[in-house]
């Protein structure tokens, strides 16, 4: 998948068929919509393209107005997005910038400047709930109406629901938040999972005797947090048992190296030998994160902390001992 910040790039193609939206977590209604795509790009000898948007507006608006609090928790950072919108087979991804000019233009201004002048866009795919321009105030039918006049196909895909519920981002935040890891799997289609190369920490962890692995989660407000027992990817020829945290440290002081940022640490229950100490660092891995234990805690000292680390330890042993791996 080709993968371009803006629309003013050589290698971007002339012509496409078009899906719009953030796409955080790329859950099953997404993937519904981008396999709708993929069959309306192939019919038309189309390449299937998917726009989107970094920061999410409401990320935008939220820091405008200077109300962290209507930002929405991040599922995916724009790494694993990416990821799992290849995994869809989407041909190209184009990232704007949601910034004042974008935010600024009317439905008709961002029909005219993004959609045909920038993406050339001549079939256009959007959900039922799709709204754009300047305050939201252009809909799916201002979309059709545009496409009838200038020439470019239109299409609306209703909600995507399992079990009676419908799949949106929203609904698999809010499982992510409660804990409810299965169900956010339900939602997903697949466990939820970061990604990311490993990254040097402040080795506390090995002095303690439980060595991480560092990701960072590059947004200030993942949807999930805490502790929970994972599977690692990217290791080996098999995926590893382990237990991670994923925020930002409470039991450490806020000045560390991690400097407060989010961070997914996770402990191999076996570490691989033949890494050796240091042998994940820059390594590529993914974390499946299978079943919350408990929330951050704040532990009285590294001694505490450790007897915190061991005690999860045997915790986790015990989900993948147990006969049915669920929540």
């Amino acid at each position: 998948m080709n993968v371009f910040r803006g629309f003013h790039h050589r290698g971007i193609a002339p012509a496409c068929a078009l899906t719009i939206g953030n796409f955080d977590g790329v859950h099953r209604g997404h993937q519904a919509m981008l396999a709708l795509l993929h069959g309306e790009a192939q019919q038309r000898g189309l390449p299937s393209c998917a726009l989107t948007f970094e920061p999410h507006p409401r990320d935008y608006f939220a820091r405008l107005l200077g109300k962290p609090e209507l930002a929405p928790a991040r599922i995916g950072t724009l790494r694993d997005n990416l990821v799992e919108l290849a995994h869809a087979g989407v041909d190209q991804t184009v990232v704007l910038p949601f910034d004042p000019q974008l935010a600024g233009l009317s439905p008709q201004e961002f029909i005219d400047t993004v959609l045909l002048r920038g993406l050339g866009a001549r079939y256009v795919l959007v959900g039922d709930d799709f709204r754009f321009g300047a305050r939201r105030a252009g809909d799916y039918a201002i979309l059709d109406q545009a496409g009838l006049a200038q020439g470019f196909d239109v299409a609306r895909m209703n909600s995507y629901e399992v079990h009676g519920l419908r799949v949106s981002s929203s609904a698999v935040r809010e499982a992510l938040g409660q804990g409810r890891m299965n169900d956010a799997a339900r939602l997903l289609g697949r466990a939820y999972r970061i990604s990311g190369h490993v990254l040097h920490g402040r080795k506390l962890g090995r002095e303690l005797g439980f060595p991480t692995l560092n990701l960072r989660f590059s947004h200030w407000k993942p949807a999930a947090s805490g502790i929970f027992v994972v599977r690692v990817h990217g290791l080996g020829a098999a995926p590893l048992p382990g237990v991670a945290n994923l925020g930002v440290r409470p039991s450490l002081d806020e000045h560390d190296v991690n400097l407060g940022r989010v961070l997914l640490e996770t402990h191999c229950l076996d570490w691989p030998k033949q890494l050796g100490v240091d042998g994940g660092y820059g390594k590529i891995i993914r974390v499946e994160l299978l079943h919350k234990l408990h929330d951050e805690l704040k532990y009285d000292g590294l001694d505490a902390l450790a007897r915190g680390i061991s005690t999860d330890c045997e915790n986790a042993k015990a989900y993948f001992a147990s006969p049915s791996h669920h929540d």
